[in-house]
């Protein structure tokens, strides 16, 4: 058998890699705790179920336009207006099988064969991936801890070259937790019209700030910015959804209609029963929403302090996402079980085996010294965890 050049030079998800093996080892009875998940542990809010049942019960079980339902694509343009101050029509927003989903389909609609794309690094995951896919080429620029990886508009602007098609925003940011503040989004936004490339801002974390921290759509910065930039949202993070698969779109009319046509072949409609339950999710109360993200700083905060404690290991304090991203190359040369530590791939395998901790190696997302904590876990499962560590650290430094 001869695999198409396309899926033979695609490497599969480490994150849900890593999820699948911990599924795996729970299902053979080895209490693993999995710090690898991207999704939220805490269940769908009950008003949202019950607006799915109330689609099921009416017999909203039918396809919806491929583009997405448009009650849907006004609740879309509502909560715009509302938190991020920005004017959409129905007709400028794309519903998607997730805001991954969403992601695609503007590389698919705006990229060519050699085309390059602009991507920060560290990265998530699938950004390069789905750039290589289409036959364009990832252009990475580096971010540092030292400044909480922030970016640098000059970095970007450095990177820029005849072939450069679009810049690829996240904030705030997986896997760093990294959130870009006005002045910085102002600097891009400058650079970006200057030069008239397109800017995919991947907003799905949004909600998810603390501290002083703010997000700002850098769609919002005035109209010519908004005009170069596809924003990508979802509900699967901020509703705790991420099963139901209902992402979306906003931007430039011909590039959403684009993606509507590319869809309407790749998956016809989204689902028509989550549509309905993401109405509700758009335009219910921000209670929830509030509730998970307070517990989620206090979680981080607990996280952060004891890998700060941990020899070897050094965690920058994010101010976004859900996520912990220490740099684990003070324990290189360091042998833990039967495993040297030379990487974040090898400190990974050797976390697994020897503590039965799940975490997922920075090669992933082009950060070889670091790895990914997902701190989306009950307190007592990350004491848990974070206690399995430190004894077998403390093994390893007695070693």
């Amino acid at each position: 058998m001869k695999l198409s050049k396309r899926a033979a030079g695609i490497s599969p998800s480490k994150t849900l890699s890593v999820d699948a093996r911990v599924a795996e080892m729970r299902k053979a009875g080895v209490d693993v705790i999995g710090f690898g998940a991207g999704e939220p542990d805490f269940d769908t809010p009950d008003y949202i179920k019950a607006a799915a049942i109330a689609a099921i019960n009416h017999g909203y079980t039918k396809y919806t336009p491929a583009s997405g339902a448009a009650d849907l694509k006004e609740a879309i343009c509502e909560k715009l207006r509302k938190e991020n101050g920005l004017d959409y029509e129905p007709s400028q927003v794309i519903v998607s099988c997730g805001a991954k989903h969403s992601v695609y389909n503007v590389i698919q609609a705006l990229c060519d064969e050699g085309d390059e794309v602009i991507i920060p690094s560290p990265y998530w995951v699938s950004y390069p991936e789905m750039v290589r896919i289409v036959g364009a080429v990832p252009v990475f620029v580096e971010t540092s801890p030292e400044n909480g990886f922030a970016l640098k508009a000059g970095a970007i602007e450095d990177a820029i070259t005849p072939r450069t098609k679009l810049i690829i925003l996240n904030s705030p940011c997986n896997p760093t937790g990294a959130v870009q503040d006005v002045e910085t989004l102002e600097e891009i936004s400058r650079v970006a019209v200057k030069h008239g490339i397109y800017v995919l801002s991947d907003e799905i974390y949004e909600d998810f700030v603390y501290d002083d921290a703010r997000h700002v759509s850098i769609a919002s910065l005035g109209e010519d910015i908004k005009a170069l930039t596809i924003v990508v949202n979802g509900v699967s993070k901020a509703h705790a959804m991420t099963g139901w698969r209902i992402g979306y779109a906003c931007g430039d009319k011909a590039i959403i209609k684009a993606m509507s046509n590319l869809q309407s072949h790749q998956t016809s409609n989204p689902p028509s029963i989550s549509q309905k339950a993401a109405v509700a999710a758009l335009l219910g109360p921000g209670e929830p929403r509030r509730n998970m993200v307070k517990e989620f700083k206090q979680r981080r905060d607990y996280m952060v302090d004891r890998l700060n404690k941990l020899p070897g290991i050094r965690c920058v304090l994010p101010r976004g996402a859900f996520y912990a991203f220490p740099d684990i190359s003070g324990l290189y040369g360091k042998k833990l079980g039967g495993t040297i530590i030379k990487d974040s791939e090898t400190f990974a395998e050797a976390l697994l085996s020897e503590a039965r901790v799940a975490v997922v190696p920075g090669s992933a997302f082009g950060a070889n010294d670091f790895v990914r904590f997902s701190y989306a876990t009950s307190r007592e499962r990350i004491a848990t965890g974070l206690d399995r560590i430190e004894a077998a650290l403390e093994r390893l430094m007695l070693s």
